[in-house]
C-alpha cells in the first residue's frame, strides 16, 4: 500500500466515524405518567426508553380537557408503533407519526405528536450533552421576558395588581377585568331574560365594547406609558364589534389584544387591519398549520399565540417560528394557566433561540410541582431561565407523581362555557 493510499483509507475511516457518530439509538420502552400534580392539574406525561440504558426522554401530552382521551390513543395505539423506531430520526418520525392516523393534526393526535416529539429532543439534547436551544442554534437572546397577569373587579383594583406585577419585574402585563375573560357581563338574574331560560352572567358585546377601552384607560393613565399592557378577549366580539372595539383600544398603546375574534375570522381581521394599528395575537384555540399560516402569510396578526403541545410540539413549533420570522410576525406561545413545566421549557427553548420571538405567557408552580418535576424554569424578575442542563432540562420523580393520580372529572372536565342573554353559547 503506498502512503497516499493508505493516507487514503485513514481519511476516510475517520470520515466514517464522523458520518456514523455514536451507536445506533432506538426506543425500548415507554410509558405514560398521568398525575394531577397535588392539585388541579390534568397532566399526562411520555417516557420513553431507549436501547442505551439510562437515557430517556421526558414529553408532555398536554389536553386539559380530555387527557384520558390522550393517554388511551398514547398507551393504545402510539407507544406499540413507537417501539424499536430511530429515536435520532425526529423529523422523519414525526411526519411518520403524523401521518400514521390518516386523518392529520387535531386536539388528541397532536398532543400524542407532542410527547414524542418533546421527549426525543430531550433524548437528543441529553446525548449531545447539551441543551435542546444549543441544537437549535443556540441562544439569540440572554433570556426569555414573559408577561405578567394582573386584574381586578373594579379599575382601582386592577391599577394595583398591575402595580404589583412592575413592582416584581415585569415590564409586559396582562389587564383583565373580574374573573378571566372579564368584562361585559350583565350580573346574575338581571336584564329582560327568556322565560325559564338561562339566570347566570349573561354576555354582552356592546356593553364590553363600551366598559373594557374605558376601564383600560383608567390604568394606563395611572401606571403611564412604559409598561406593555396586553388585554384577552377570548373570541367574545364578533364582526364590527371586534373592529370598533380595537380601533378604541388603538391610542393605549397596547402590546397586543388576544384573540378579540375566532381565529376562522380572516375576513374581519383584514377589516380590523384596515381601521386601525392595535397589534394583535391570536392562536391559543390553533391545532392545525392551515388556520395559522394565512393570518400570519397576509401579516393580518403581530403574535402567532399558539400552545406548543397544541401544534405537535418543539419541531411544528419552531417552523412556525420561522414562518413567523419571514413574515414579521413575533411568537407568543401561550404557556400559562393549567400549562406544565415540560411544556413551558419546550417553548422556553424555542423562544430563546428564535429572532421571531415576541413574548410568552408566564406560569409559576407550587413547591409539590417542583418537587416532582426537578429542573423547572424560574421565573426571576420578568423574565425564564431555564436550568441549562443537557435535554430540555426537566425530568420527574414518577413515585411522586403516582401519589397524585388522575381521577374522574366533574361533568367530564368541560371548558365552562359563557351565555348570552338569550342563553347562547359564547365562543371561548
Amino acid at each position: 500500500m503506498t502512503r497516499r493510499s493508505l493516507l487514503g483509507s485513514l481519511t476516510a475511516a475517520t470520515l466514517a466515524r464522523r458520518l456514523n457518530g455514536l451507536p445506533p439509538l432506538t426506543v425500548k420502552d415507554a410509558r405514560v405518567i398521568g398525575t394531577n400534580g397535588g392539585g388541579n392539574y390534568r397532566w399526562a406525561f411520555l417516557k420513553v426508553l431507549t436501547s442505551e440504558p439510562g437515557l430517556y426522554g421526558l414529553g408532555t401530552a398536554g389536553n386539559h380537557y380530555q387527557p384520558h382521551a390522550v393517554i388511551a390513543a398514547l398507551e393504545k395505539h402510539f407507544i406499540p408503533w413507537l417501539i424499536g423506531r430511530d429515536v435520532d430520526r425526529i423529523e422523519d418520525l414525526w411526519q411518520s407519526a403524523h401521518l400514521r392516523t390518516y386523518w392529520r393534526n387535531g386536539p388528541i393526535n397532536n398532543s400524542v405528536l407532542s410527547a414524542m416529539d418533546m421527549a426525543l429532543w430531550d433524548i437528543k439534547g441529553k446525548r449531545a450533552g447539551m441543551p435542546v436551544y444549543e441544537l437549535l442554534g443556540g441562544k439569540v437572546r440572554d433570556a426569555v421576558p414573559c408577561y405578567d397577569h394582573a386584574g381586578g373587579a373594579t379599575p382601582e383594583a386592577a391599577v394595583e395588581s398591575v402595580r404589583k406585577s412592575l413592582a416584581a419585574g415585569f415590564r409586559h402585563v396582562r389587564v383583565q377585568f373580574g374573573a378571566y375573560g372579564g368584562g361585559g357581563f350583565i350580573p346574575k338574574g338581571q336584564g329582560s331574560r327568556p322565560e325559564g331560560g338561562s339566570d347566570g352572567p349573561a354576555f354582552d358585546e356592546e356593553q364590553y365594547v363600551d366598559q373594557v377601552p374605558r376601564l383600560m384607560e383608567r390604568v394606563r393613565s395611572e401606571v403611564g406609558a412604559a409598561p406593555k399592557l396586553l388585554h384577552d378577549v377570548h373570541s367574545h366580539l364578533s364582526g364590527m364589534n371586534a373592529v370598533e372595539f380595537c380601533r378604541r383600544m388603538q391610542p393605549l398603546q397596547m402590546f397586543f389584544i388576544e384573540d378579540v375574534l375566532p381565529p376562522e375570522q380572516l375576513a374581519w381581521y383584514r377589516q380590523i387591519r384596515q381601521n386601525c394599528t392595535t397589534p394583535q395575537a391570536v392562536g391559543e384555540v390553533f391545532s392545525h398549520p392551515f388556520e395559522y399560516t394565512p393570518l400570519i402569510s397576509e401579516r393580518l396578526i403581530d403574535f402567532a399565540r399558539c400552545r406548543v403541545s397544541a401544534i405537535g410540539g418543539i419541531t411544528p413549533a419552531r417552523k412556525l417560528a420561522v414562518l413567523c420570522e419571514n413574515f414579521g410576525v413575533r411568537t407568543a406561545f401561550q404557556e400559562g394557566g393549567e400549562n406544565d413545566p415540560v411544556n413551558q421549557l419546550a417553548a422556553y427553548h424555542v423562544d430563546i433561540s428564535s429572532p421571531a420571538f415576541g413574548i410568552q405567557e408566564e406560569n409559576r408552580f407550587p413547591p409539590l410541582v417542583r418537587e416532582m418535576l426537578p429542573g423547572c424554569a424560574e421565573i426571576r424578575k420578568g423574565y425564564l431561565y431555564g436550568s441549562g442542563k443537557p435535554g430540555l432540562g426537566i425530568d420527574i420523580d414518577e413515585k411522586l407523581a403516582a401519589k397524585h393520580p388522575l381521577g374522574a372529572f366533574p361533568g367530564g372536565g368541560a371548558y365552562t362555557l359563557d351565555r348570552t342573554m338569550d342563553g347562547a353559547v359564547v365562543k371561548p
